[in-house]
């Protein structure tokens, strides 16, 4: 298993840098994302400034006020954390269909076999943190190796903005040096009954046999012998079929010429032609997505009676949807389209080509597996 390459991608403090980014009189302090601080409300999590504080996540919103009193409550805003999230994504899916989301913010990729046949998941995983920066202004950190355990781990290793690398040749020690609250699944009640057994580090976990740290932790202690020793076979796990396929570009500087617009719009339903129709679904809906200079985004939508996988059938709805947007009269940074609402070709097989039964003496109907790739 140590032939494997997965990277694991955490954004940096997700919900607060997305608040910083749209706010411009956020930048550079203290934010905290969560509930009003005289309420029973917690943290969603904070920025860095505030960390620096003792402000954690899931923490009570009263909490973090007593440490950080000049920090700065913000409200959640879901949708726009959604849709930074869904750019990262589909960032994600350019190089690998092996994906297993944790959250809106982070995500694990199996890169052994990749779409753009790079060889080093390193080069990867430094692409998808400046595509991520380019395209959303917002940071993340990763960690690559040859399994979830390690990968995880080393994507906080150098927070923010940061990427470790974990070879096999270097994961002991890198193991070793760990501090025991590092390995997932240990909290302040067991890392305080690993100190009772003289357990603080990764090398302390490794001099115990599996047998005994069973019998100390119960199941569990499988697992932390297999951490310690730098065994992890769980596969990258996908998450259900993709419920879109999009593609987007963020612009090297705004533009309000229309005609421009279609001419860059038109460069994107290219790029997702071919995606679109190497897969066995269609999708019913097409979606325009315009993001204007200061970052606000409108999204437009149409929903036809026939399954869509052409740029030029994409186009003949995306030009109408622009003109019901104020692109042209406000600066764009921004466009990008996808298709959703699929609907498997057994389903458009049962819906358009059903006949009654018995036939009509007439009627002579033949499929063929050419006859049913085109629909």
């Amino acid at each position: 298993m140590r032939s494997r390459k997965i990277i694991h991608v955490d954004m940096d403090a997700f919900y607060a840098s997305v608040e910083q980014r749209d706010n411009p009189h956020l930048r550079g302090k203290p934010v905290i994302v969560g509930g009003d601080p005289n309420s029973r409300g917690v943290v969603s999590t904070c920025s860095y400034e505030a960390r620096k504080f003792g402000v954690k996540s899931a923490m009570a919103c009263s909490t973090a006020f007593r440490l950080c009193p000049m920090g700065i409550f913000v409200k959640p805003r879901f949708e726009a954390y959604q849709e930074a999230s869904s750019t990262v994504m589909n960032i994600f899916y350019e190089y690998t269909d092996i994906i297993e989301p944790l959250s809106l913010d982070e995500a694990f990729l199996d890169v052994t076999e990749n779409k753009k046949n790079i060889v080093s998941a390193t080069v990867i995983a430094k692409e998808i943190l400046q595509r991520i920066k380019h395209e959303t202004k917002l940071t993340a950190s990763a960690g690559v190796s040859y399994n979830k355990f390690i990968a995880k781990v080393a994507s906080d290793y150098k927070k923010p903005n940061g990427i470790t690398v974990v070879t096999p040749e270097n994961a002991d020690y890198f193991i070793e040096n760990l501090n025991i609250r590092k390995f997932y699944g240990v909290g302040k009640v067991t890392e305080k009954k690993m100190h009772s057994y003289g357990i603080k580090t990764g090398k302390d976990l490794k001099q115990f046999d599996r047998d005994k740290l069973v019998s100390v932790f119960g199941k569990s202690g499988s697992y932390y012998y297999d951490c310690a020793n730098g065994i992890d076979s769980r596969p990258v796990g996908r998450r259900g079929s993709r419920k879109s396929y999009g593609k987007e570009t963020t612009l090297k500087e705004d533009i309000d010429d229309k005609k421009l617009m279609i001419e860059i719009l038109e460069g994107i339903a290219e790029r997702l032609e071919p995606q679109l129709q190497k897969k066995s679904d269609k999708g019913h809906t097409v979606t325009l997505k315009v993001k204007y200079f200061d970052f606000q985004q409108v999204t437009r939508s149409i929903t036809l009676p026939y399954p869509v996988d052409s740029s030029e059938i994409i186009m003949k709805h995306v030009k109408p949807l622009l003109e019901n947007t104020e692109a042209g009269e406000v600066k764009v940074r921004l466009l990008g389209i996808s298709v959703s609402n699929f609907i498997n070709k057994a389903e458009i097989i049962k819906r358009h080509i059903q006949l009654l039964i018995p036939f009509p003496d007439y009627c002579h109907v033949t499929f063929n597996a050419e006859t049913v790739e085109k629909l």
